[in-house]
């Protein structure tokens, strides 16, 4: 790599770590969390932080769900796209909408701890690809799916599968 290349991923890392640390710090008390990460083949990663909840807790029909309370949180030190939305470098919160037949993942621009959801912070917003799993999961579980410059978000609770794509730039 040139050096204003390994500039730039330094610069990065920091702005990140800048972000990452006041939102741990907001955490302390809470729950345990969870990390799922997609490392992309030119070394820029993507994070999404949430909370491991049973797959008891209630996920209401067409409302934002904060699983265990918080919306799921993205950091990203690569520039996405999901859907035909452009998400910049940096941290956001990750609502999906659960339906009954197809979920809507939301990526919003308020990462302030506790805020309550705000439609008009809405950055980016994706039919995602739902179906039902013949074993039901006892826990959520959010993992990444890599293949190129594209990480599949995946999102299983109970014997719902929900998938988004997000494409790096």
């Amino acid at each position: 790599m040139s050096a204003p290349i390994v500039w730039r991923a330094v610069l990065i890392s920091l702005l990140i770590s800048l972000l990452w640390v006041p939102w741990l710090a907001a955490q302390a008390g809470n729950p345990p969390t969870s990390t799922t990460s997609c490392n992309l083949d030119d070394g820029r990663q993507v994070f999404i932080r949430y909370n491991p909840v049973s797959a008891k807790e209630k996920v209401a029909n067409g409302k934002p769900w904060t699983p265990g309370g918080a919306p799921m949180t993205l950091f990203t030190d690569a520039q996405l796209t999901l859907g035909t939305s452009t998400i910049p470098i940096g941290a956001y919160t990750v609502y999906p909408i659960p339906a009954k037949d197809r979920w809507t993942l939301v990526v919003n621009k308020n990462v302030t701890p506790g805020a309550a959801y705000d439609e008009k912070q809405d950055i980016a917003r994706a039919t995602m690809e739902t179906d039902q799993v013949p074993e039901a999961n006892e826990a959520l579980e959010v993992a990444f799916a890599h293949v190129g410059a594209r990480c599949t978000l995946r999102i299983y609770i109970g014997k719902t599968a929900s998938f988004a794509d997000f494409n790096a730039k």
